[in-house]
């Protein structure tokens, strides 16, 4: 059969190993197989399917190091998972009997237990059979904490399927973002970097949830993904009808060929290696630092960065041998810096983060690496505006508090009791022009009116503390104080009643008058619940700074995760759960569909943010995180594409919305045997979204905030290097 493209020049900058017991783990995972019904009369594969596949060379080149047995067990578990991909794709894909399909998964984590001595079901097929063995035979080895990572993991991978068979049903081709946040979310490369931690160090605990690994887990994650779409594009898209494959998706988006779409899929691939490689380089070993991990710790953490690498490199060679896969006329990988090969062309060389945390000696990286990234090129302040707003659907309608203009006035006045005016970041044509009771009258139109004041103000100082840390921390290039104004922002919200300290800015001040208004009737859990959701939007300030000092533009995924934190959606949804008291269980916030769906609200909200605020940030704030330059930087696409890109994903957003409404909850309701009183509390608080929605659109449309001619005015002789005498916690 004819391939569909030629397939690409692939960045791979150190070379794979094979681990010596290969022979041993295709012997051994072969015996198995047949142990566990996955062959004749499995009705999946027979005996040539295994061989052919190869999976104890898969496991042999992305394990190198490891010993006999270990190689078999991990062996083992990657032919369970593609026998259960072959076999959820004979049973449920084919038929596309999507309640089989579910009711199939759901069974399976029952087969994973915390604790080994509670019970499980007799297995019922080959998948729940291998599942069983499996985890008997691998968890007694490893720690409750990987345990619990492990199993959300593979629970996630099972539930890709689910994903898949929808959009199968749907006829629907992912948004290229929608795409890769998805396939990051469900797809196998989580799950296989916990078998990276079985095979050499399992991460400690204290940094295994940290920023820092979570990246390098996402960006393994992403290159696995999109490698193995241009591998399997052939039988995926070709044979088996999937629509879930990168390069589909982009040739459908963007309207190009299918060369022209795996190419684009290629330098995607090579730009998350290199934020791997950046990553692994500069912030693991600074979190080393700052969680102060001892020798045995920074070595676990370094041994599991260089198990990632060896898995890339070895299930990039996989692909190349194995039948499952188009691999005609491959080019094997290179280092793009000629006459340089392996490890010491690799910024994540272990040997280097040793070094960095103190605890060997090694030779610097090659200078220079860094700069030949986009996401490191961006040159500010460009000309790009005014803003181009596309037609943007809303189904909901607006409606306005009628106490708006005494809320105005009443801000006016609190901003100017804290101080808010007299620090050189707002003024008061900025306090005017920015309008926040407006979007207040429209988030909650039923409000009392000192309700909707206090609305207003926590818009107001959550806009403020977003300008405040660029403009002040960012011009400085303050990092280290920035940090410091957090912690104490953070203490400046005690939940068990106690004095919080005394202000030293108009940011503490109102901070302080804001918690404590707030929380005056509030139950020390409900106390800790909005404290955590506000600590999450200053933090996110902090990680915000600290991209723009290093001119690093997000990638999608991570950028959209992170943007409903800077946006202060938590915040925001703390505040509107808190209206609706005990009648909802915590158990039905935490579910699927209602987190699916405040996703959708909050996406949606921020992507609407970041459209009208294109000019306002890029042109004239010298901004890089805003949603459309994220995409433009990543596809490496222009601004009329990344703005098409972002619009297609609000609408997608909101679409999800109205599902989850109209066919999600109320199975919900169903499974959680909710009363009539909960029932109705929900549908208030599914109002309030929908308020909040329709009013953060109305106040974008309404304020000068975004518009050209405010903003060219307030630009006039503005120079980016002039800092506002503003005074900050001193240091110390």
């Amino acid at each position: 059969m004819t391939q569909p493209f030629t397939l690409p020049h692939f960045y791979m900058p150190h070379p794979a190993r094979l681990n010596p017991h290969v022979d041993e783990a295709r012997a051994h995972s072969t015996e198995w197989a047949r142990e566990m019904g996955m062959l004749e009369g499995s009705g999946v594969w027979d005996q040539a399917d295994l061989d052919a596949h190869d999976y104890g060379l898969l496991c042999a080149y992305t394990h190198p190091d490891c010993d006999g047995p270990a190689l078999s067990l991990i062996t083992d578990w990657y032919v369970w998972v593609f026998f259960f991909d072959d076999h959820f794709l004979e049973m449920y894909k084919r038929s596309q009997d999507r309640a089989a399909g579910k009711a199939h998964l759901d069974r399976l984590p029952l087969f994973m237990p915390l604790d080994l001595a509670t019970p499980v079901p007799e297995p019922e097929n080959p998948v729940e059979a291998g599942l069983a063995d499996l985890w008997a035979r691998t968890v007694p080895a490893m720690s409750e904490d990987w345990r619990r990572r492990f199993a959300v993991a593979t629970e996630h991978l099972l539930n890709e399927s689910m994903w898949e068979l929808s959009n199968i049903n749907e006829g629907r081709i992912a948004n290229p973002v929608e795409y890769i946040e998805m396939r990051r979310k469900v797809g196998g490369a989580p799950w296989s970097a916990g078998l990276v931690e079985y095979a050499t160090a399992e991460v400690p605990a204290s940094v295994a949830g940290s920023r820092p690994l979570r990246v390098l887990m996402e960006t393994f994650s992403d290159a696995v993904h999109l490698r193995n779409d241009l591998f399997s594009y052939q039988r995926e898209v070709e044979e088996e009808g999937e629509n879930s494959n990168g390069v589909l998706v982009l040739e459908t988006f963007f309207g190009c060929t299918t060369q022209e779409a795996a190419d684009t899929v290629n330098d995607v691939l090579t730009s998350r290696l290199h934020q791997f490689e950046h990553t692994a380089f500069t912030e693991v070993p600074a979190l080393a630092l700052d969680r102060g991990l001892g020798p045995d710790e920074v070595a676990a953490v370094a041994a599991y960065t260089k198990g990632l690498q060896d898995w890339q490199s070895g299930g990039h060679e996989w692909h190349l041998r194995s039948s499952r896969y188009m691999n005609d006329n491959a080019v094997r990988g290179g280092s793009p810096w000629p006459g340089c090969s392996g490890m010491g062309t690799s910024a994540a060389d272990v040997r280097a983060l040793l070094a960095a945390t103190g605890t060997a000696g090694a030779p610097p990286a090659p200078a220079g690496q860094w700069g030949r990234l986009r996401s490191y090129t961006h040159v500010p302040y460009q000309k790009v505006g005014p803003s181009r707003i596309p037609d943007i659907r809303m189904p909901f309608p607006l409606e306005l508090s009628p106490h708006l203009d005494r809320s105005r006035r009443n801000l006016t006045d609190w901003v100017n009791r804290m101080g808010i005016l007299a620090e050189g970041v707002w003024d008061a044509d900025k306090l005017r022009a920015y309008d926040l009771p407006l979007c207040a009258a429209g988030l909650d139109p039923d409000a009392t009116p000192e309700a909707l004041d206090l609305s207003s103000q926590w818009l107001a100082w959550g806009t403020y503390g977003d300008d405040y840390y660029p403009l002040v921390y960012g011009h400085r290039r303050d990092l280290a104080a920035a940090r410091l104004t957090t912690a104490r922002l953070s203490d400046c919200m005690p939940v068990d009643g106690a004095e919080p300290p005394a202000p030293v800015n108009a940011m503490e001040r109102s901070l302080i008058d804001l918690w404590q208004r707030t929380t005056a009737e509030m139950t020390p859990e409900a106390r800790r619940t909005l404290k955590a959701a506000i600590d999450v939007m200053t933090e996110s300030w902090v990680w915000e700074l600290s991209n723009q000092l290093q001119n690093r533009i997000p990638d999608p995924v991570d950028y959209l995760e992170m943007r409903r934190a800077t946006f202060g959606s938590d915040l925001t949804l703390s505040l509107c759960r808190l209206g609706h008291g005990p009648a909802i269980p915590p158990e039905v916030y935490r579910s699927g569909p209602v987190r699916s769906l405040e996703n959708a609200a909050m996406d949606f909200a921020c992507l609407l943010n970041d459209v009208f605020s294109y000019q306002k940030e890029i042109e004239f704030e010298g901004e890089i995180h805003n949603a459309i330059l994220v995409v433009q930087n990543f596809f490496n696409c222009d601004y009329p594409t990344g703005l098409g890109i972002v619009h297609d994903l609000m609408s997608q957003r909101m679409r999800q919305f109205e599902h989850v409404v109209e066919h999600e909850l109320p199975i919900l309701y169903d499974d959680f045997r909710l009363s009539r009183e909960a029932r109705a509390a929900m549908g208030t608080y599914v109002a309030d979204l929908r308020n909040w929605l329709s009013g953060i659109l109305n106040w974008h449309r309404q304020v000068d905030r975004y518009k050209d001619e405010w903003l060219s005015r307030r630009a006039h002789g503005f120079l980016p290097g002039r800092l506002p005498a503003v005074p900050v916690p001193a240091l110390g």
